[in-house]
């Protein structure tokens, strides 16, 4: 797999005349079996490319939902090391793409080297990084990039055309756009300013944007459905596995043609 896949996954769903679908589960959650059942389950049903969540202690970008999942994750023992043997084992029965999602802390933890060619052996694709400023990824980018694997960039509402330019140049995969200014949950109506923040990005990004932080039904996206090539969902899997229990149905109001 090369650094392009993420693309080409995204590419693909738009070509089937809908977003590309990327669900986030926190790894482990809602504990160490069902997880994997459940990643299996995203990926029959549809998922093009699935975010696993790194559990943290300290995550500052998450809302209630995420960090509370996460934290039930990490009093089961979750780490990165049970992450990637666990995905090893099963990453040539997922046709998804794989990114791990996570804060810097337990990646350096971990180790940067061990981490990119470990990662590059069972098969991930992308890693997204969420305290990772620009200026310090320089050189992170590069070590992940010749092992195959897309540093995913983060913009959002606050980014200016002249940042933007700067990840642009950088980025690789495609670009995660925070919907929000604040942290992750499902939200009722995104903000009024998304539009032209999204429709800006379009014009100076040549890779897909992503969209996510709020996200729970495709209505939402009737103002920027041009803007948006893939979106984001975490808040609202985790409340659907609270309320059902598994998957059945999640992606379905997602995965017709009406919703793209």
């Amino acid at each position: 797999m090369t650094i392009n896949t993420l693309t080409e996954k995204i590419h693909k769903a738009l070509s089937l005349g809908r977003k590309a679908l990327m669900p986030y589960l926190p790894a482990g959650y809602p504990d160490k079996d069902a997880f994997w059942r459940h990643i299996a389950d995203l990926d029959h049903s549809g998922a093009d490319i699935i975010e696993i969540g790194v559990p943290f202690s300290d995550p500052v970008a998450d809302g209630t939902i995420v960090e509370q999942a996460a934290l039930r994750c990490l009093e089961q023992g979750v780490n990165l090391q049970w992450i990637l043997d666990e995905l090893a084992m099963r990453r040539s029965s997922i046709r998804a793409g794989i990114v791990l999602m996570g804060y810097m802390n337990p990646f350096l933890q971990f180790g940067l080297e061990r981490l990119a060619a470990t990662a590059s052996r069972i098969g991930v694709n992308g890693l997204i990084i969420a305290d990772l400023p620009l200026e310090e990824a320089l050189d992170i980018r590069k070590l992940f990039r010749e092992c195959g694997i897309a540093l995913i960039s983060l913009v959002g509402l606050n980014t200016s055309a002249e940042r933007l330019r700067l990840y642009a140049r950088r980025s690789e995969g495609f670009v995660y756009f925070v919907s929000v200014m604040g942290v992750t949950g499902e939200r009722d109506a995104l903000p009024m300013e998304l539009q032209n923040a999204l429709r800006k990005a379009r014009e100076i990004f040549s890779i897909p944007l992503a969209l996510g932080f709020g996200l729970h039904s495709p209505a939402q996206l009737t103002k920027i459905n041009d803007a948006v090539d893939g979106v984001v969902m975490g808040s609202s899997l985790i409340r659907h596995i609270q309320e059902s229990g598994g998957i059945d149905g999640f992606l379905t109001p997602w995965t017709s043609k009406q919703a793209g």
